[in-house]
């Protein structure tokens, strides 16, 4: 049982009973299924409180039933002393001794109210007290009037009664002829032949209690034309068979659950199929875990080939996109990460995408970057609290799709970011590499299982892109500015004014006639912003430096801020009939 610990004392197969253990609510589970999960016992105690609310519900339903039987009883008491009262009578009365002309069947269909009336009238014998000289005769006629009544009453009771027996013997009588009509249809009419002769020999035709069938092999049936369904017994005395897994609560009550070491069917990532196969493991169950104390990143590392990526299909569904990674990061792990690089990345010093949630990072972020010469990029970074969870859970789904635009990430089913490229993908069909790095740059060890690898085709999961982090539905670089990286950290104000002056000498000849250069620098930081007159002069420059090797410079990412006022300028500039690009201003 999953999430549970087992004793393995029974290694051969045995033909004794297994003890069971029987929980208040009726519940049973063999002992050698405990300890029980936290999630078991919980809901062993849901099915407790469960037996105990319809235990409760049957007592209330019970005691409002009795108490509407004696309303209905003290109603009718109250109505016969009514008419006591009018009538002047204080003691019993008799009436005529009309029960002789009554059948069998009347006496045995007398209601409560009548029953009530034969008891204060069998003391009465109206011919004794005809006889009588000292009563008179209005007190006789009084008498004789009320018998009469009570005979009237009587009659309608038993006229209603015969009513409604015939009425239920119509209803018992359509009830039959749908079965037998379902009986009929479903080819099994010898069946109900043979038990409706069975129940007629034993005179059962006019008990509501019992039921139609008396086979003890079928369940009760439902008047209706639908199949009928037996109940599966269970024996629970019988032993479990130890040569076969052992059952779980929670396994039997909700069904098969998806194994921690495999996808779920949903997403048709078997073994092997027509879309992919699984890449780890190759044989067994057995997961990957990074070493305790590995020397470097590279220690002790799971590396993986993606054979068989082409750019230009898979960005349609047809080739090679979707890398699905089934893991388990502990409560107590800080991070773990994955890297997607080309073949020649010098030792993963060039990677194309990585992948990296660090759990105590400012309350928990998902940091997605890239790196060129290892060097960094601007990473982009998500909170994890905005995320499915993906630390101190039992396992967890991570899809990432590879198209034209960029890394879909996908947690759980949920399109959580996106890491648009910022490296060229090879055009040309060839392999990428999946790295499960054992730390990080400084060595810290990273703690974490990797289940299952999948690879293949899938379409793409991308559908509505509203919100999710890292998709740019405007233009990703900036035109006129420039990003100057690997440059020496300055750390007071003084050095932040020779960098800007340092810079503005350098790219003075790329700011047009004037020489007019933007110069962007942040304390505490080893880049800085460049902004020149136009974009040719950007590209010019861009050129030149690289070429040159004075400056690690490549072209700026323009931040969505940029972008709308980019489209706010643009706007402005229509309204005013000049031209967009002279009244864009970018401070």
């Amino acid at each position: 049982m999953a999430g549970s610990s087992q004793p393995n004392n029974c290694t051969a197969k045995t033909t004794a009973k297994i003890e069971m253990v029987t929980l208040p609510s009726g519940a049973s589970y063999p002992t050698f299924l405990e300890p029980l999960t936290k999630n078991e016992t919980a809901l062993l105690e849901m099915y407790d409180t469960i037996k105990h609310y319809e235990k409760e519900a049957a007592r209330l339903k019970a005691e409002e039933a009795k108490r509407r039987l004696e309303e209905a009883d003290e109603r009718y008491r109250a109505k016969v002393r009514e008419r006591e009262r009018a009538e002047g009578i204080t003691g019993s009365d008799n009436e005529e001794d009309d029960g002789g002309n009554m059948s069998d069947d009347d006496k045995k269909a007398s209601s409560k109210q009548s029953s009530m009336m034969d008891q204060n009238e069998e003391q009465y014998d109206p011919n004794a007290n005809e006889s009588e000289e000292d009563e008179d005769e209005e007190t006789i006629g009084r008498r004789k009037k009320r018998a009469q009544e009570i005979s009237r009453l009587r009659k309608d009771v038993n006229a209603g009664l015969a009513a409604e027996d015939k009425k239920e013997a119509k209803k018992e009588a359509a009830k039959r002829r749908e079965e037998a009509m379902r009986r009929e249809l479903l080819g099994d009419s010898s069946k109900m032949e043979s038990s409706e002769s069975r129940k007629r020999s034993l005179g059962n035709e006019n008990d509501e209690d019992d039921d139609y069938y008396s086979d003890d092999d079928e369940a009760q049936t439902s008047f209706n034309t639908g199949p009928s369904i037996k109940k599966k017994r269970i024996d629970s005395s019988s032993a479990w068979d130890e040569t076969k897994p052992k059952p779980s609560l929670i396994a039997n009550i909700g069904g098969d659950a998806t194994p921690i070491h495999d996808f779920s069917k949903k997403l048709g990532m078997s073994k092997v199929s027509l879309d992919g196969s699984v890449l780890f493991p190759t044989e067994g169950n057995l997961p990957w875990s990074p070493p305790n104390n590995p020397v470097n990143f590279l220690d002790g590392c799971l590396e993986l080939e993606l054979p068989d990526f082409d750019n230009s299909s898979s960005s349609l569904g047809s080739g090679n996109n979707t890398i699905a990674i089934k893991f388990h990061a502990p409560q107590e792990s800080a991070r773990f990460s994955i890297n997607i690089a080309s073949p020649n990345n010098d030792g993963y010093n060039d990677i194309l995408f990585h992948f990296n949630p660090r759990h105590f990072k400012k309350g928990g972020q998902l940091v997605m970057n890239d790196r060129k010469e290892t060097m960094w990029g601007n990473d982009l970074s998500v909170p994890l609290s905005i995320l499915p969870l993906m630390f101190g859970v039992q396992a967890c789904t991570l899809v990432v799709q590879i198209n034209e635009e960029g890394f879909d990430v996908f947690v759980e089913g949920v399109h959580c970011a996106r890491l648009e490229h910022r490296t060229v993908l090879p055009k040309k069909k060839q392999s990428l590499f999946l790295q499960f790095p054992s730390s990080d740059d400084y060595g810290n060890p990273e703690n974490w299982q990797v289940y299952r690898v999948w690879w293949g085709r899938k379409q793409s999961m991308a559908d509505d892109l509203n919100g999710v982090a890292g998709v740019n539905l405007y233009s990703a670089v900036h035109p006129k500015k420039l990003f100057i990286s690997n440059l020496p950290k300055v750390h007071s104000d003084p050095e932040v004014d020779l960098r800007r002056a340092e810079l503005e000498r350098a790219f003075r000849k790329y700011g047009g006639p004037s020489g007019a250069v933007a110069v962007s620098i942040q304390k505490n930081s080893t880049f800085a912003f460049v902004e020149l007159v136009s974009e040719q002069q950007a590209d010019l420059a861009l050129l030149e430096m690289t070429n040159s090797g004075r400056y690690r410079v490549n072209k700026a990412r323009r931040t969505k801020h940029e972008a709308l006022m980019e489209e706010r300028a643009a706007k402005e500039a229509k309204d005013n009939g000049s031209s967009a690009k002279e009244s864009v201003d970018w401070d």
